[in-house]
Formats: structure tokens, sequence, C-alpha cells
């Protein structure tokens, strides 16, 4: 399971993988819930649950109650892309409690710690100019190319 923790004060985000031992600690949580962010090293800090996805990258809805997967009508929101005004649509989320089937939750850090990010580890470092071309260059490659008719 991978926790995003988000710097609202900074606006950067942190990715870190949950042990498989502390994963316990996070099963029941729901959206909304504060939880400590010694979790995923971030000592004295307190995160604030925002969401997640499951196993099969469908996103976690406040509304939903339960971990399960529900399709719901949605009007816009989580979960609801391009809705018309007053049309509705079906659509398969996830429950807004943490589980098993969870594999991502996102965070704010709602209260900070003592101790700043950088000396935990948790350091922005930005891609110089070069790396972010290489990683385009690499992602054009892999692309499938058209084919012609």
């Amino acid at each position: 399971m991978k926790i995003i923790a988000n710097d609202v004060k900074n606006g950067v985000s942190f990715q870190k993988e949950v042990p498989k031992e502390k994963e316990g600690a996070l099963a029941g949580k729901h959206i909304g819930e504060k939880l400590d962010g010694g979790i995923i090293g971030m000592t004295g800090y307190t995160l604030q649950i925002t969401g997640g996805s499951d196993n099969a990258g469908f996103p976690m809805r406040k509304d939903v109650p339960g971990q399960k997967r529900q399709k719901v009508y949605l009007t816009g929101g989580t979960g609801a892309k391009h809705v018309r005004h007053g049309n509705r649509i079906k659509k398969i989320v996830s429950g807004n409690t943490i589980g098993t089937i969870t594999m991502q939750v996102n965070a704010k850090i709602a209260e900070y710690g003592p101790t700043p990010l950088a000396e935990l580890g948790f350091a922005h470092t930005p891609k110089s100019k070069e790396e972010k071309e290489k990683a385009k260059a690499e992602k054009a490659a892999a692309a499938p190319k058209p084919k012609k008719k």
C-alpha cells in the first residue's frame, strides 16, 4: 500500500510505501480521519486522509460507506468526469473505508511536526531539464505507433 502525502504549504507531494506490518494501523480508517505520520517516517506529523483508490484503480468516494465497490449514480465529483448539467452517470467507485483492497491512500499534512521534512528525508528534488527530456523521449519511444490503413 502506498501513501501519497501532500505538503499543503509548499505544494509538494511525497510518495512512500507502507510496510506490511504497519498496514493494520490504517485498516478501518475513513476519508477525513487523521492518522499518525510515523507510519511512513514523518514522526511528529499528523496526516488527514483525503481519498485513495483500490487494487483495480477505482477511486474512493466519501459518501459511499464501507470497503467494497459499488455502482452509484453520479452527477459530479470523485469518479465522475464530464457530466452535463441535469445528467447522471452510473460508475463504479470504492467505499470510503481503507481495507485489504485499498492500494493507494491520498493524504495531506494536517499538523506539522517539530522536525523539517528535509531532515526526515522528504526533500523536494526537482528534475533537471535533461532528465525531463530523457523521460519524455522514453515515453514517446514506448508509445505504440498508429497503424496506417
